[in-house]
């Protein structure tokens, strides 16, 4: 037995004309004739009277209709429901990121989202790129923005940017006399940098760079966040080497000096699982890619 079954049966039983319910169901008569028979047999029972004057309800047919209506009413609203939650699902759009992309990126594109979609309900989770690789695998993440090209057969990952790094320094260090810092001046310099738990790059991309400049970082403190980094140096703690979108948050007791080698560069991609196929999640990547010029057919 199938829902359309009850369909027939139901329209059968309020037009009590078997021409009448084919003409509203678009099928033919002896079509319709022989499903009513089919699910006669499946229920056991005779469901209508027939004779070449008049069709009628059975007394078993009569209780069959009370209950096929309140089961295609049940199944109606099950798909309601389901089309519900779909339809919700393709507005929510649940991005994670690393602290650069609140700087950089949701400023100049999530106002452009909401005026356009307002409907979206977004939600932003501050967490770093660990979690967000194994939250977007789960799909508990639509967008992420980490500082990994996380492509794979799962995974589309887009390059949104590039920065420089800048060295941060309490203005009444040593160091800051320079115009630019010889980087042998930093052997041995006290230094705060972030925790590799929270900031994996840029923490390896400094060890890197003091490797490659052979000199040895005195490191005091390894920051769980770009925050208290940033005042650690305030404090006079030591120094730092962060992206150059914290210049802007440095304290008014701390100054940012040039080297006389080039630091390293930090990228930042966005990435979304392929099979996502929300709304939201394409109209967002839409919006990011015509504001920062992303290749979108690149890997």
């Amino acid at each position: 037995m199938e829902l359309r079954h009850l369909r027939y049966f139901i329209t059968v039983a309020e037009e009590l004309n078997f021409s009448k319910a084919a003409l509203k169901l678009f099928t033919a008569q002896p079509s319709l004739s022989q499903q009513i028979k089919d699910l006669e047999e499946d229920v056991g029972v005779q469901l209508f009277y027939r004779t070449k004057r008049k069709v009628e309800l059975t007394e078993e047919g009569a209780v069959f209709l009370e209950q096929a209506r309140l089961t295609l009413a049940q199944a109606d609203k099950a798909v309601a429901m389901a089309r519900q939650v779909s339809q919700a699902k393709q507005q929510m759009l649940r991005i994670g990121f690393v602290p650069v992309a609140e700087v950089k990126i949701f400023p100049s594109v999530l106002p452009n989202l909401r005026v356009q979609h307002p409907d979206f309900k977004i939600e932003l989770l501050s967490l770093n790129n660990t979690e967000q690789m194994k939250r977007l695998k789960k799909g508990e993440l639509d967008i992420s923005f980490t500082r990994h090209n996380l492509s794979s057969d799962e995974i589309k990952s887009l390059f949104v940017l590039r920065e420089p790094m800048v060295f941060i320094l309490p203005e009444d260090h040593p160091l800051a006399k320079y115009e630019k810092i010889p980087v042998q001046a930093l052997n041995g310099v006290d230094f705060i940098i972030p925790a590799v738990e929270q900031s994996h790059t840029i923490h390896h991309h400094i060890l890197d760079f003091a490797k490659t400049q052979g000199i040895t970082l005195n490191i005091v403190q390894k920051a769980d966040n770009i925050l208290f980094n940033i005042n650690a140096v305030g404090m006079g703690l030591g120094c730092t080497i962060l992206p150059a979108y914290t210049a802007p948050l440095i304290t008014s007791n701390s100054v940012i000096r040039p080297l006389e080698v080039e630091l390293p560069y930090v990228d930042l991609y966005v990435s979304y699982h392929k099979s996502n196929t929300s709304v939201a999640v394409r109209k967002f990547i839409e919006l990011l890619t015509q504001i920062f010029y992303l290749d979108i057919n690149r890997d």
